[in-house]
């Protein structure tokens, strides 16, 4: 069975497309206008093992947060839509990522009922590359996870020397690539399940 989606959103500040294999090999194909928002997407791609390709046209005149905003729905809005009705996936996936002084936890639930927590240092860098506002990397689990429809807590764990200021960059890529690799343990096929749905209500 084919597991894919495609998403198209349009608002009056955005135009987005997204398309996603969750069995590809891990190919990214991502146009944000955002560059290192570009560069996280394509860990999601990488490091979850799909094939993801994003292009959003937005209203980066005013600033980032529609663009950004409205690219994480239609991720999740993709991930739900091709994940179908879950039946023989994993379910639950788990992953801690170091990026050199950085340590980012992700668990994840495909459990159909939107619910994020996100813990993150308070005193890292307002911007990375210019024109992503580091304030928005809670805003994007968010709204990935409630168009997503799943349970999804990140946090950093280690963020470096005590006393000195976080590396903005390692704690936003540690996350994604965290997450990235959660992704990928629950919405893997579990052969032991076959292909039944992974809850005792019979639905998720």
């Amino acid at each position: 069975m084919s597991r894919t989606a495609r998403i198209e959103r349009v608002t009056k500040e955005t135009k987005v497309l997204v398309e996603l294999d969750l069995d590809g090999t891990g190919v990214g194909e991502i146009s944000t206008g955002v560059g290192f928002y570009d560069h996280m997407l394509n860990q999601i791609a990488k490091h979850g093992g799909f094939d993801l390709r994003v292009q959003t046209v937005g209203d980066l005149e005013i600033d980032a947060h529609h663009t950004v905003e409205d690219t994480a729905l239609a991720l999740g809005a993709a991930f739900a839509e091709a994940l179908g009705d879950k039946a023989g996936v994993t379910r639950y996936g788990h992953a801690q990522v170091p990026l050199d002084e950085v340590l980012a936890s992700a668990v994840v639930d495909l459990s159909g009922r939107p619910y994020v927590v996100h813990d993150e240092p308070a005193n890292i860098a307002p911007h990375i590359g210019g024109n992503y506002p580091t304030s928005l990397t809670r805003h994007i689990w968010e709204s990935f996870g409630h168009s997503a429809r799943v349970t999804l807590h990140v946090s950093i764990l280690r963020a470096g020397r005590h006393g000195a200021q976080p590396d903005a960059h390692h704690i936003v890529e540690a996350q994604f690539k965290a997450v990235a690799r959660a992704l990928r343990q629950a919405c893997a096929i579990d052969p032991r399940n076959a292909g039944a749905v992974p809850s005792t209500k019979g639905a998720l």
